[in-house]
């Protein structure tokens, strides 16, 4: 476990309200506290669609509040939308953005507010605070319990002509309130509760088992692995269950809190090539390699394994920490198979001719620096294959 004689230290900026019909309540109010009468919504067309601007458009009208709608968000979004999305808030002279969605319409966002108040070419932008300015104030309604963007420092963006995906970091445009309303749960398809509360539990398990996670990122942790251990079988089954609905949610934001101090791993180092690659959907790519990646970082485990072990219902209590931590690996099998994640990457068209070029992107990642196993470009090629 956890060294107490290594420091660390931990941020949270963002006001985070849990309430069924919390976004027609509150949303208005937290927009006249920015001091603007005129905001973008952000949001894919998915969204839209399934009628969850409903609440959000209501309670901007009643307020007067001036608004358009960006539907241009697409799964791994690019820098065209988000220039897009760019020329659209310039038009309503938007003072906040309020991106409604998972993590794609929440990065578009992010990234509209540095451009709002920076201007300039996203590419120069990857990496940490590499922009001038302070971006716009942003709030977030997330509509899957998966990526926790609503409390993450981080705007992943494809550029599409090196099919390579970027990071971009800053605690300035991290939302100033989150919405959890676990009603806007309710509408989604089983396929995405599944492959999005997988994704909230590889943001859990590789915040919780990196060599910089911290008591407090722990915490939120094992908390978030916890409630998807118990509820997103209930939760995928159905989605209107409110107890389930509800504890996904809160699940997901924990989940992101973890990670969005704590950073990652090589899952998510693999996933992002995925995406970039072949459109692999994110909460799917790192589903299906977090069983070979957990494998894999076994040799590292310092008992924190058994832990997650307890976490999804495994009886370990006379096991030492070697014997549990197979159980763990197997858990998140079953976990994963439960609830119908493919398990080959190759049945969404992953090809083995692109495994070095996605392996060598997979190797700039922060992530791999902080996987609690060392790793090489031949383990990651060698992960890529497992998973195919």
């Amino acid at each position: 476990m956890k060294n107490y004689a290594q420091g660390f230290s931990f941020y949270l900026p963002t006001k985070t309200l849990y309430e069924y019909g919390g976004i027609k309540n509150k949303l208005a109010g937290e927009i006249k506290v920015l001091n603007t009468s005129s905001v973008l919504l952000v949001t894919d067309k998915g969204v839209l669609g399934a009628g969850l601007l409903k609440d959000v458009e209501e309670a901007l009208q009643e307020a007067d509040i001036t608004y358009k709608i960006f539907d241009g968000v697409e799964p791994n979004p690019s820098t065209d939308t988000c220039y897009e999305a760019y020329e659209m808030a310039k038009s309503v002279d938007a003072g906040a953005l309020v991106a409604v969605g998972g993590g794609s319409p929440m990065d578009v966002a992010k990234t509209t507010a540095i451009l709002m108040t920076n201007g300039g070419n996203l590419d120069d932008y990857e990496g940490f605070e590499r922009f001038k300015n302070d971006p716009l104030p942003m709030l977030a309604i997330p509509t899957t319990a998966g990526t926790g963007s609503e409390v993450t420092p981080f705007a992943v963006i494809t550029i599409r002509a090196r099919n390579y995906k970027m990071t971009i970091m800053s605690y300035r445009f991290l939302p100033k309130v989150a919405f959890l309303d676990p009603t806007v749960l309710m509408s989604i398809p089983p396929h995405i509760a599944a492959s999005t509360g997988m994704d909230a539990f590889v943001h859990a398990f590789e915040s919780f088992i990196n060599t910089v996670s911290s008591p407090i990122t722990d915490a939120y942790g094992v908390e978030a692995m916890r409630l998807i251990g118990k509820y997103l079988r209930p939760f995928v089954a159905n989605r209107t269950n409110k107890e389930a609905a509800g504890a996904m949610m809160v699940a997901s934001n924990l989940a992101g809190v973890a990670f969005g101090v704590a950073r990652l791993g090589n899952v998510h180092a693999m996933a992002h090539p995925l995406g970039g690659f072949f459109n692999v959907p994110h909460g799917v790519a790192n589903a299906i390699l977090l069983p070979h990646v957990a494998r894999f970082n076994m040799l590292a485990d310092t008992g924190k394994y058994k832990r997650v072990a307890e976490l999804l219902g495994e009886d370990v209590s006379r096991l030492t920490d070697s014997e549990a931590a197979p159980l763990a690996v197997e858990a998140i099998e079953k976990l994963s198979n439960d609830v119908g994640i493919p398990k080959r990457l190759s049945e969404f068209g992953v090809t083995e001719d692109k495994i070095p070029d996605m392996a060598k992107d997979a190797m700039l990642s922060g992530n791999v620096k902080i996987n609690p196993r060392s790793t090489t470009l031949q383990d990651i090629i060698d992960l890529y294959h497992a998973a195919l």
